[in-house]
């Protein structure tokens, strides 16, 4: 047998060994074309290896990074489903345990046989910025991490977002698949929470395509600014306006938000937060304080992370986490509930109510996933095959996330304190009101 061959060998007798012992509901095909277990159905879901190096890597480098290289890369994929039929094959039980059942003696003969073998180590990948996680929060830095998300293309972010383009947790008010129908029920919830008017001055943070400052001033008078880092967005809310005829309503910022001067009465801050950094919050704080009008409405929606029994468990960062910032989000940061209201009273606000969204957003990165998967041929025409299967990856991963309970999604009303009548209804009757 040639030293692949035993490899090879090597590999079926401890992959079907961790079939056995875990119950798997899925095989393997190996790169010489062979299934794992023997017999395995070739339209069956499974992972697919594509050259020994893979077990070299993994070996070596056995982290979620190097994990995730692979796949980008093609080298580790799933074949006849997704990443989502992947994790309903999740083993049952506890999988260490079961796992530790394997014979030692197959494990071993991998390891010798796999650790020093020849083998092409995971490719850097081409689309990432970086590794940082808390910013600096300079202007320069800011717009250089936005750019890298949200300036990839705008044909691109068509290809699964809703006509409209709005690119943050959709809102289901009852059981169907309808994005569109679901952003729209959500800017209008904003408009809603945030008790517009004619006349009020609206200020959005982080505007993105502009969708909710065109809605806000289209169906509810009011004078709409929005402000971004990312040209590309910008160009398209500019549009929009004008296609519209909201030019007289609607005024565009392309700036730091920290830049930003006046006096609003309500002021919103949907999925942008996420991107500030925990040592940047003071300054953001009293940005939003100094902008809004006392008891003015500010809408805080972000997501977060569970809070743990001590600050220093929270701030280990878990490595999906890490991934996320690498690739997708650079300078991202999530804090947890706790330290949002804590800061938010902190800088002068009163809070008043919080609602949670996470099976929303399970439901809106699903949709996403679906229809980005769809047009996954048009997708990498666009920004290529690596960087396609690293949004893949992202949306489902998310999707995974929020439905497990790892990620939070939370949207906090409060008012720029003062003495005196907050100026809301007692109840909450009016948000649900036709």
């Amino acid at each position: 047998m040639t030293n692949d061959e035993k490899r090879l060998a090597a590999l079926r007798r401890l992959l079907a060994e961790a079939h056995e012992r875990l119950a798997l509901k899925l095989g393997f095909r190996l790169w010489d074309g062979s299934m794992v277990p023997a017999g395995w159905p070739q339209d069956g879901l499974a992972i697919a290896i594509a050259d020994a190096g893979v077990l070299a890597a993994l070996l070596r480098k056995p982290k979620l990074d190097t994990l995730l290289h692979l796949h980008i890369a093609d080298r580790i994929a799933i074949i006849n489903g997704s990443i989502f039929d992947l994790a309903a094959a999740r083993p049952e039980g506890k999988v260490g345990k079961l796992a530790r059942t394997i014979p030692k003696s197959a494990v071993f003969d991998v390891v010798r046989r796999f650790l020093f073998a020849p083998g092409k180590a995971p490719d850097a990948v081409s689309h990432r910025r970086g590794d940082e996680i808390a910013r600096d929060g300079d202007p320069a830095t800011n717009k250089a991490n936005v750019a890298y998300h949200y300036d990839v293309s705008n044909d691109f972010y068509r290809l699964f977002l809703d006509e409209e383009m709005v690119y943050t947790c959709a809102y289901f008010t009852e059981d169907h698949g309808d994005i569109g129908r679901a952003q729209q029920d959500k800017l209008d919830m904003i408009c809603r929470k945030l008790r517009l008017k004619p006349g009020d001055r609206f200020l959005d943070i982080g505007c993105g395509w502009g969708a909710l400052v065109c809605h806000a001033a289209r169906y509810y008078g009011v004078e709409a600014h929005g402000v971004t880092l990312a040209e590309e967005q910008l160009k398209y809310a500019q549009e929009k306006v004008e296609r519209w005829g909201l030019q007289d309503r609607v005024t565009l910022h392309l700036r730091d938000y920290t830049q930003m001067e006046g006096e609003f009465d309500k002021i919103s801050s949907i999925g942008m937060f996420e991107q500030v950094g925990i040592r940047n919050y003071p300054s953001y704080f009293t940005t939003v304080n100094r902008l809004l009008r006392p008891r003015g409405l500010y809408l805080h929606h972000t997501i977060s992370r569970r809070a743990k029994k001590t600050e220093k468990a929270f701030n280990k960062m878990p490595a999906e986490y890490r991934a996320l910032v690498r690739y997708i989000f650079p300078g991202g940061e999530l804090d947890h509930l706790g330290m949002s209201i804590a800061n938010l009273e902190r800088y002068g606000f009163e809070v008043h109510d919080v609602e949670g969204w996470r099976e929303h957003y399970q439901r809106t990165t699903r949709l996403w996933w679906e229809r980005l998967n769809a047009n996954r041929d048009k997708a990498e025409a666009k920004i290529g095959a690596e960087r396609t299967r690293m949004w893949l990856l992202y949306l489902a991963g998310c999707s995974l996330a929020f439905e497990r309970g790892g990620a939070l999604i939370n949207q906090t009303l409060v008012s720029k304190r003062r003495k005196g009548p907050s100026g809301l209804p007692l109840t909450r009757a009016d948000l649900y009101r036709d």
